[in-house]
């Protein structure tokens, strides 16, 4: 019995190997049928959310155009919102033929399942009404590149990187002069407009600003103009503006106050505030505003001045693949009876036209008036010369 109980023992034994082999074989079948219909639940809704957003996307910009190019709306005339194929355009006055007209042109679009129409009057005193007159979205990006208001051509002050050599003539003194500048502004918030190009920029600056005396045998620093600002720019097409609030500090260097025949000192300092407009046309602009000082040293500083000028950046390359650019800048300040300080710069740009890119500009230079530079603001001046500046 022994043996027999041993026999069938190890038969069955040997049988249910299989057998376990087969139910190991269809657990692990289930679980992983299982697994799969758990991650379809898990990612198809996903899935099909982007679908419909991607659809919704392309909607809006294929039912804008229409709006735009065929009925001939006006961009702040409406607002269109699309969601889940549902098209919503709210319009800020009732007009029953534009209404019968967008809903006989969208009702034939693929994809599009309903399209509402509401009247809603705008209200100047929402800021969705402020948004709309400045041509801005809600849709804004940190740390932009380029800016808004391109940067004065021909403005001695105007922060960048730049190298120049220059004949300078004052009071009877006669020198090469070397200027150097270093600075650059920097975006740190944009608020993109309606129109590709267009918005509104906060951004800070500094720079550097100094005059080396190259007839010396030391290359004497003269002076060195240290400026910091806070500018906000804005664009609606070819129109921009700057308005800015900025801080300048300025310094005599050291070998220049140790020579034979030292200045009297001025400590000059002062806090401004700027407004500048701009217009564009054809690859000319004309500008014009002026700056107030709030607070200034010394105290009897006459706080107001003007500032206008025109440019021409030409899009046609020349030599070398240069473009031809110029510019005159022209400042009246109250501090000199509102006498003209004009600067004149023309030349060859080199790179990319847009601020924020890289670009490099060969020009040659002249400027006539009081100088604008450091504590040296109530003499007359002028030089001219051969200049280098950066742009990145």
């Amino acid at each position: 019995m022994r043996l027999k109980f041993y026999s069938v023992n190890k038969q069955a034994w040997i049988i249910s190997i299989p057998a376990y082999l087969f139910i190991a074989y269809l657990t692990f079948l289930l679980h992983s049928c299982a697994a799969f219909l758990w991650l379809m639940l898990i990612f198809q809704a996903p899935s099909a959310m982007a679908a419909d957003r991607v659809g919704d996307e392309f909607l809006t910009g294929y039912i804008t155009s229409i709006l735009e190019r065929d009925l001939h709306w006006k961009r702040d005339s409406y607002i269109l919102k699309i969601v889940n194929g549902v098209a919503t355009i709210t319009l800020f006055k009732d007009d029953p033929v534009r209404r019968e007209a967008a809903e006989k042109q969208l009702h034939t679009i693929d994809g599009l399942h309903k399209v509402v129409i509401v009247v809603k009057p705008a209200d100047t005193y929402k800021p969705e009404a402020v948004s709309r007159f400045l041509g801005i979205t809600g849709e804004g990006e940190a740390f932009p590149t380029g800016n808004l208001f391109r940067p004065l051509l021909a403005d001695p002050k105007q922060t960048q990187f730049f190298v120049s050599i220059n004949r300078f003539k004052s009071s009877g003194l006669r020198y090469t002069m070397a200027s150097v500048g270093f600075g650059e502004t920097f975006g740190l918030y944009r608020v993109f407009g309606s129109r590709k190009g267009d918005g509104l920029q906060l951004s800070v600056e500094g720079a550097i600003f100094a005059q080396f005396n190259m007839d010396a045998t030391s290359y004497d620093l003269i002076n060195a103009d240290y400026i910091i600002g806070i500018p906000a720019t804005y664009r609606h097409g070819d129109n921009s503006l700057r308005f800015r609030i900025y801080h300048q500090s300025s310094h005599l260097g050291d070998e220049f106050l140790q020579s034979v025949n030292p200045p009297e000192r001025v400590n000059l300092s002062y806090e401004a505030i700027e407004l500048i407009y701009s217009r564009e046309w054809r690859g000319w602009r004309v500008y014009g505003g002026g700056e107030y000082m709030i607070h200034k040293e010394p105290a009897d500083l006459k706080p107001m001045s003007a500032h206008w000028g025109i440019e021409y950046l030409g899009s046609k390359p020349l030599v070398w693949k240069g473009r031809l650019v110029g510019g005159v800048d022209m400042k009246s300040f109250e501090e000199h009876n509102w006498a003209i300080d004009t600067s004149v710069k023309a030349g060859l740009e080199f790179g990319h036209p847009n601020p924020g890119q890289r670009r490099l500009r060969l020009m040659a230079e002249w400027y006539k008036g009081f100088d604008p530079r450091g504590q040296f603001y109530n003499n007359k001046v002028d030089y001219y010369g051969l200049g280098v500046s950066l742009g990145f």
